[in-house]
């Protein structure tokens, strides 16, 4: 069979049914394995069990589906060269706060307006506005990026998710106070509230229209 063949049938089993690639894990390059092992432990980062003798450290943050990984002969980049790398928090303050408690140098929350970054966060708590950054003993740099509502199209409607308890709750908490606003629109008790709940935090992660 010629490679043409192979690419074709390839296309063809693609427009079929898309494959599932999911990202795993993230290569970062540091200078000193142990250090960066001891760092990022102290982030609260949960470390994963690697092969024996693979030289593999593998760190999953907490709620995240992806992991990092560093250690010998892993990537011939530069160590401190991975720089911005997202981290995606529902609270900015709160995990501002958390790596600050745990003796993390972290850069006070910004938003960026119009003339460049502004202290703060974003007005009106905009999702995707407010962030944060610190960096490894490396120098390799980490971006919070607060996160409410998905703007259409990022999210499966039909699959909603939470990576964390916390999460769940402040998802529960923003529909609290919505469906209070809802409830004094209409003037009397929602019955209905669980399924208005269900229903804003669907189309909050979605993108989608939220209920009013």
């Amino acid at each position: 069979m010629s490679t043409t063949q192979v690419s074709s049938n390839a296309s063809e089993n693609a427009s079929v049914k898309n494959v599932d690639m999911k990202l795993e894990v993230v290569t970062i390059p540091v200078s000193d394995v142990d250090r960066a092992t001891e760092f990022y432990v102290s982030l609260g980062w949960r470390q994963d069990v690697t092969p024996p003798g693979s030289g593999i450290v593998q760190l999953t943050p907490s709620g995240s589906s992806c992991s990092v990984q560093f250690g010998t002969n892993r990537t011939s980049a530069a160590p401190g060269s991975a720089q911005n790398t997202f981290l995606i928090v529902s609270d900015i303050q709160a995990a501002h706060d958390y790596l600050v408690g745990r003796g993390v140098a972290v850069s006070g929350v910004f938003h960026v307006g119009p003339d460049g970054p502004v202290s703060g966060v974003a007005p009106e708590h905009a999702s995707y506005g407010s962030l944060a950054t610190f960096s490894d003993p490396d120098g390799n740099s980490w971006l919070l990026q607060e996160i409410t509502t998905r703007l259409p199209g990022r999210i499966d409607s039909a699959a909603t998710t939470f990576g964390s308890a916390s999460d769940l709750a402040d998802a529960m908490r923003r529909a609290s106070v919505a469906h209070g606003e809802h409830e004094q629109r209409i003037g009397e008790a929602d019955e209905n509230w669980p399924d208005w709940y269900a229903a804003y935090m669907a189309a909050e992660q979605s993108g989608e229209e939220l209920p009013k």
